[in-house]
């Protein structure tokens, strides 16, 4: 099934999605992600439907997009809300009829995917301000999850915690234990605006510039 991701930046939607993809029957094909938001309209296009040689002037030979990259596994579009109302119909017939026209192409493109998408935004709050097509929408919605934030679930802390010194004691060759008292109880009292994203920053950070091997 189709899932959206709803979750403040820094939550962990894409490490949600490599999750499903790798619990489903799909986990042997490849996992695609790419993030609306960061590429150009004019570029996005390209990069998911792909063109044929000589769609456009410097087309010298075909290139198959994220679509056709993602045949049999999973395609993940990140902060799909950025999606332009142009791609967003043509996004639309992917969903509905597993099919694509490429860039310069005159006949339709068959794809077997799963698409999981994340956004920050309330989709059906920008569906009745006109900025995302209801249509697609409800092809989104079929299954919802949302992902708390970092704040909501604090229980996970000393977990994470535990995770992330691990990995930066490694990647920085130091012995590095764990963390004080009085920073534990730091850590806890702080209600993390950036969620994972910033514990991790700041770990990172706090692993870089220890001098023992207890964090304080």
């Amino acid at each position: 099934s189709t899932v959206c991701l709803y979750g403040e930046s820094g939550t962990g939607k894409e490490l949600i999605a490599r999750a499903l993809h790798v619990a489903s029957r799909r986990a042997n094909g490849p996992f695609v992600p790419i993030n609306c938001g960061a590429i150009p309209e004019g570029l996005l296009e390209n990069e998911l439907f792909g063109h044929t040689k000589g769609a456009y002037t410097g087309a010298d030979r075909t290139h198959p997009g994220l679509l056709l990259q993602a045949e049999g596994g999973t395609l993940f579009l990140d902060e799909i809300s950025e999606l332009p109302q142009s791609l967003q119909v043509k996004f639309l017939r992917v969903l509905q009829e597993r099919e694509f026209y490429p860039l310069g192409a005159g006949q339709p493109v068959k794809v077997d995917l799963r698409l999981v998408a994340a956004t920050n935004q309330d989709l059906a709050r920008l569906v009745t301000e006109g900025k995302f097509r209801e249509d697609l929408y409800y092809r989104l919605a079929m299954v919802e999850l949302r992902t708390p934030s970092l704040a909501e679930r604090k229980e996970d802390l000393p977990l994470l915690e535990k995770f992330l010194i691990g990995r930066f004691s490694s990647q920085f060759n130091k012995e590095i234990h764990g963390l004080t008292r009085r920073a534990q109880i730091a850590l806890a009292r702080h209600n993390w605006p950036g969620n994972i994203r910033e514990l991790e920053n700041a770990l990172g950070h706090a692993c870089m510039m220890a001098l023992g091997d207890t964090i304080d």
